[in-house]
């Protein structure tokens, strides 16, 4: 009788055991399908980033020193990109992702500051187009993200559940980490003004 109530606790223990790897398996897979999402819309935000400082070039001698830093800073976070997207499971990746994104943002914004000091610039309608079109990209990575955070966090909480939680160590489950922002100014509520 006693054998059989070991064999009973075995087999159950078990069920749990392939029950919770293949939980965090799909859960997993999910949060780096929504990663591949953000991803594509990186890329094409990357894609983007040239051709406006092409365009603004004629219009900004002045202001070399600044779309050199845009470059860059477009450069870095592609490169932060290339890192998290071969694991995007990877805090240390994750963190330099947000804070290489964080510096691209700030860089924009600058860019399109300076931008408002040029009227043939903002005249221009290639630039009107690029402007549009990466403000349409940035909606796309924010509702990437989202859906990146949501799948991180379903995973995250099923590791940390029970039975999971007593094998997920062991099987190769870490924790996942949040794409957050890093930059002060994208979490900065816009000032509306009417005056």
């Amino acid at each position: 009788m006693g054998f059989v109530i070991f064999l009973v606790i075995v087999a159950v223990l078990a069920i749990l055991g392939v029950a919770s790897y293949n939980g965090l398996v799909s859960t997993r897979n999910r949060y780096k399908n929504a990663f591949a999402q953000i991803d594509v819309q990186l890329k094409r935000r990357y894609d983007l980033i040239p051709n406006l400082v092409e365009t603004a070039k004629a219009y900004m001698a002045h202001e070399r020193g600044t779309l050199a830093e845009v470059i860059a800073a477009r450069n870095a976070a592609a490169s932060a990109n290339t890192a998290a997207s071969a694991n995007p499971g990877d805090p240390q990746a994750m963190h330099a992702l947000s804070q290489a994104e964080g510096a691209l943002s700030g860089m924009l914004g600058r860019l399109f500051a300076l931008s408002e000091n040029y009227p043939d610039l903002k005249a221009n309608t290639t630039m009107g187009q690029l402007m549009e079109e990466l403000r349409s990209t940035e909606n796309r990575v924010a509702f990437a993200r989202q859906a990146f955070n949501d799948a991180v966090t379903t995973y995250n909480t099923k590791r940390e559940s029970f039975p999971a939680v007593l094998f997920s160590s062991a099987m190769g489950f870490g924790p996942a980490e949040l794409f957050e922002v890093e930059s002060f100014e994208e979490r900065e509520t816009p000032k509306v003004s009417f005056e």
